[in-house]
């Protein structure tokens, strides 16, 4: 296993080299996708003038204490729960740890999403999205 000085060696090796035309190369631990779901959430958030979107989801996440360390591995997606429902389903994936320990610390949390509460449920990968067989 990489220890942090092992990775801050790699980096300074890469960013030494003259000829890799990138220098922003960090190296990472192996990580792990991690799925998950916020409930109880408004489709036309609290001014009902447009449906939220995935701008908005990221900028309040960002700003919720609890989501401080964590890093998507995707755009969210906000998905209306019905065509006659005013409630939405927000799907998020995270980079995660081998062992799943964020996704962990989020799920049955809530959070004040607006004026409303929303709360963090865990899933398995989400329908409809693409995934090598490799991964």
């Amino acid at each position: 296993m990489a220890s942090p000085s092992d990775l801050t060696f790699i980096e300074q090796y890469f960013k030494g080299l003259d000829n890799i035309e990138t220098k922003d190369i960090t190296p990472h631990l192996p990580q792990l996708k991690s799925y998950l779901k916020i409930l109880g959430v408004l489709y036309y958030g609290n001014n009902f003038s447009a449906p939220i979107n995935n701008t908005l989801v990221k900028d309040i996440l960002s700003k919720t204490p609890m989501f401080s360390d964590i890093t998507l591995a995707a755009h969210p997606r906000v998905i209306k729960v019905s065509k006659n429902s005013d409630i939405s389903v927000i799907w998020v994936d995270i980079w995660d740890s081998q062992n799943g320990t964020k996704a962990k610390t989020l799920i049955n949390r809530s959070f004040n999403f607006g004026r409303h509460i929303a709360t963090v449920k865990g899933t398995s990968m989400n329908p409809g999205v693409s995934q090598c067989h490799n991964c």
